[in-house]
């Protein structure tokens, strides 16, 4: 009998690993989400829309720099799964009036919320933790105003979770 060397059987099993793994983003549309909550877990945010379905968001904040959503039809199927933290998808903020509801819905919790300025001109504002131009590690800071109500305007800056050197102790 054969026996197989030990970097071979490493490299079977790391191949085996690899070919079993699903990204959520390749789930086909159409899917229920039961399945999805099985295979991936319970939404980390859910909010109801308007079409009677379900917006569902797997989020990796506070720590992590990825996000995913999908709506469902009434029935509850699927539309498809996106990475909603990017800047493609933040620029949707430049469009009609975002509350702190509708912010949550779109991208999920924030990985920290805080609050900037002057008693007088302080700001409410939520961090998302992501990768700017899927390189840089950056949060993209989101300005709720001072009565925390409403979207006045966002910007990312660097995370200074990944600057220790620029930001931290010398």
């Amino acid at each position: 009998m054969k026996t197989l060397s030990l970097k071979t059987v490493l490299m079977a099993s790391l191949l085996a690993l690899i070919a079993g793994c699903t990204s959520i983003t390749s789930v086909p549309p159409g899917t229920s989400a039961q399945q999805m909550v099985g295979q991936f877990g319970t939404p980390t945010y859910q909010c109801p829309l308007e079409n009677g379905g379900t917006r569902l968001i797997w989020s990796l904040q506070p720590f992590g720099q990825q996000a995913w959503a999908t709506n469902t039809d009434k029935e509850g199927r699927i539309e498809g799964v996106k990475p909603v933290l990017t800047d493609a998808h933040f620029s949707m903020l430049r469009e009609g009036v975002w509350t702190p509801e509708k912010l949550l819905c779109e991208f999920g919790p924030p990985a920290e919320k805080s609050a900037v300025g002057l008693p007088s001109v302080r700001q409410i504002v939520w961090s998302y933790r992501y990768q700017q131009d899927g390189v840089w590690n950056s949060l993209m800071h989101v300005y709720l105003g001072r009565d925390g109500n409403q979207v006045t305007r966002f910007h990312p800056g660097p995370d200074p979770m990944y600057e220790r050197n620029r930001f931290g102790m010398f």
